[in-house]
């Protein structure tokens, strides 16, 4: 059983930059690939159906969705079970809750299943 805790969200302004965090507990992360997700306002679906936003593998293999890349970055430290999102250049259409679960994270894709461990969520907000 792993549990992830999402933090970090705020308000921010268009432009600015927020970092948000998952951190687990309940086991170790370094064997975990972590993805993040999104869903933004009004938006009905499925855990599994969220826009997925980036991935960091356990080596350290990274991806990102077309429409964050170069503005979103994905890290690890592993000794503080810790995934961050550092987000910059944010845009209103950034506005959203942000999930992180464990996935299985390729060059070019993220896979989730029900079988998977998620966070609850932390709202970002972007508005001047």
């Amino acid at each position: 059983q792993v549990l992830l805790v999402e933090s970090g969200g705020g308000l921010v302004q268009p432009g600015g930059s927020l970092r948000l965090s998952c951190t687990a507990s309940g086991s170790s992360l370094d064997r975990y690939a972590i993805g993040w997700f999104r869903q933004g306002p009004g938006e009905e679906r499925d855990r599994l159906s969220r826009e997925r936003v980036s991935c960091i593998s356990a080596n350290g293999r990274t991806y990102h969705a077309n429409n964050v890349s170069g503005r979103f970055a994905i890290s690890r430290d592993n000794a503080k079970n810790t995934v961050y999102l550092q987000m910059s250049d944010l845009r209103p259409e950034d506005a959203a809750v942000y999930y992180c679960a464990t996935v299985i994270c390729s060059d070019s894709k993220i896979y989730v299943s029900q079988y998977d461990y998620w966070g609850r969520g932390t709202q970002v907000t972007v508005s001047s």
